[in-house]
């Protein structure tokens, strides 16, 4: 699950979306698309054509899988950050309402313009 008290998802890298797929398949609705698959250690945030979802393994062994489910209808806003020189990872910040700010910190070869994109065409 987003810790929506911390609100912030750590150093997701990009990953091969059959990977993504294997991970919400049996969540997927009819026509539902996977679009990009970030993973972090044992959690993952997949985009589709229709929501977020954030896969969040809890535990020792794994077994316990929380998915949360962020539909692009409920972001009011988004905002993307860069890499730099210094600071070497890309940011996505998503504003949902009655919730606030969420945030994606992505390893710095992620092309975050087009994460930007794939949000851009959903919500707007």
């Amino acid at each position: 699950m987003i810790d929506f008290k911390n609100k912030t998802l750590f150093k997701l890298k990009q990953e091969s979306n059959e990977k993504g797929y294997e991970s919400v398949s049996e969540l997927l609705v009819e026509n539902e698309q996977l679009v990009a698959s970030f993973v972090s250690m044992r959690d993952r945030v997949v985009f589709t054509n229709k929501r977020i979802i954030s896969i969040n393994v809890q535990g020792f062994t794994g077994a316990k899988i929380d998915y949360t489910s962020i539909p692009y209808s409920k972001i009011q806003l988004f905002s993307v950050e860069t890499a730099g020189t210094i600071d070497l990872d890309s940011e996505l910040d998503i504003w949902l309402s009655s919730i606030g700010k969420i945030r994606f910190e992505l390893t710095g070869n992620t092309d975050i313009r087009k994460v930007a994109k794939i949000i851009g065409e959903y919500v707007l």
